[in-house]
């Protein structure tokens, strides 16, 4: 039996990885899957629920789809267990973003306090579950792609037994704009750094790399930026100096005064991501309600965060049939950037098999980039540790190191507001 349980299962995304199982059946027989939540988020597991069964009964595969709050049965005897959740729903995301911005710092579902705060609430519920996984499915692989996605992944690895490997839809979007450009998709994209902070070292057509040519061709193209970022235009005097593809949250540090003047602008306008996000969302689990609907719909492109999903079911397939494919995911780093702990979580290109994902190595990084990776991880490793021992001081040292914060007073009023707000998710402070 190939048992999978979706861990968030009422998400919106749920229609892509139901339709990735559907469309890989072949290759991955699932004979299973199970949808869990929270009460909290009963109503849409089951609006999502019933629509992915009627998927799958569209499709005509032999699989069970089974919506659940209990946890523990999901996961028993799971083969892969995948985790897509979001402590304390949208709400918690709009008061992440809102703290900062209405101080005058970055409000960002994954950067600066807003990733800081989503991490706090996040490592102690992944690590509950990783350790139900101890128990119930010791030899099941983790997939997350809960943001933040590479803290998470190392919060697991560096604290349970737990197979876990991180995904994200970043380095996907990053590799089709290659492939725009390229004109195929015969070729080998390298891809080095953090999760969200990940640039392309190499792209290799024939053996040959020819990142610099492509470039200057991606930084002029318009559609090298995704709609929730925006299209403020890197520095290409800066970009060509580094001679490496750099991902669309770069803007964030790479261009910080401008993206956050815009950032301030929506919040009080059209209000933050995430309460666009919301709007988004009711209208998508609107459309799920309809009983006649029984494939993924289009509006769920209007989500964001395209092919989280369709990346999950490609390396849980890649695992499975042991593969030996290329992907980009988080994985420890083991020496592949020594600069780096050998216990770091790192967002990489690896070989995928039936054992998980191994790194391939890597021409050494520029001076600059590799002082930018080493502090962003030092600030990953005391979210971490303050997440799990709920110590204020670490907290505090992690939000000032990080680079879209500010410092003094309003730092520790921020982090202040911030564990008043989640107090109820954050007992361990």
């Amino acid at each position: 039996m190939l048992k999978i349980a979706i861990i968030g299962g009422g998400s919106s995304y749920t229609p892509e990885i139901i339709e990735g199982f559907i469309t890989r059946h072949k290759s991955l027989p699932i004979s299973e899957i199970w949808l869990v939540d929270i009460e909290a988020g009963e109503e849409k597991l089951n609006i999502v629920g019933a629509l992915a069964q009627r998927m799958v009964k569209e499709a005509g595969i032999d699989c069970k789809v089974v919506l659940t709050l209990d946890r523990q049965a999901a996961l028993k005897d799971a083969s892969f267990v995948t985790t897509q959740l979001r402590v304390g729903l949208l709400d918690a995301r709009i008061i992440d973003e809102s703290i900062p911005l209405s101080k005058g710092m970055l409000g960002q579902e994954t950067n600066g306090v807003g990733g800081f705060a989503k991490a706090l609430r996040t490592i102690p519920v992944i690590l509950d579950i990783a350790r139900d996984m101890e128990r119930l499915c010791p030899d099941a692989f983790l997939i997350n792609f809960t943001n933040p996605a590479g803290i998470v992944t190392e919060a697991v690895l560096n604290n349970t037994s737990i197979k876990a490997i991180g995904l994200c839809n970043v380095p996907v979007n990053m590799r089709k704009a290659v492939e725009k450009h390229v004109g195929h998709d015969d070729f080998l994209f390298h891809a080095i750094g953090l999760n969200h902070y990940v640039f392309g070292q190499g792209v290799y057509v024939n053996g040959k790399n020819i990142m610099n040519d492509l470039l200057p061709k991606l930084l002029d193209d318009s559609e090298f930026n995704p709609k929730n970022i925006g299209d403020m235009p890197y520095l290409k005097e800066h970009i060509l100096s580094l001679n490496m593809m750099p991902c669309y949250y770069h803007k964030y540090f790479y261009v910080a005064k401008e993206m956050l003047d815009h950032a301030i602008e929506d919040y009080k306008t059209v209000g933050t991501r995430g309460q666009v996000v919301k709007k988004v969302e009711d209208e998508l689990f609107e459309i799920y309600k309809d009983e006649n609907l029984n494939t993924k719909p289009q509006a769920l492109e209007n989500r964001g965060g395209a092919y989280y999903s369709e990346a999950a079911c490609e390396l849980i397939n890649s695992i499975y049939n042991n593969r030996g494919n290329h992907m980009i995911v988080n994985v420890r780093n083991n020496n592949t950037l020594p600069f780096l702990p050998e216990d770091a979580v790192i967002e990489t290109t690896c070989i995928i098999n039936n054992s998980g994902a191994f790194p391939l190595s890597i021409e050494s990084l520029p001076q600059s980039i590799q002082g930018e990776i080493h502090l962003l991880k030092s600030y990953e490793r005391l979210t971490i540790e303050a997440a799990i021992e709920g110590d204020y001081g670490k907290a505090l040292q992690a939000l000032s190191m990080h680079p879209l914060t500010q410092s003094g007073q309003i730092l520790k009023e921020t982090l202040d507001e911030v564990l008043e707000a989640h107090k109820k998710y954050l007992p361990q402070f």
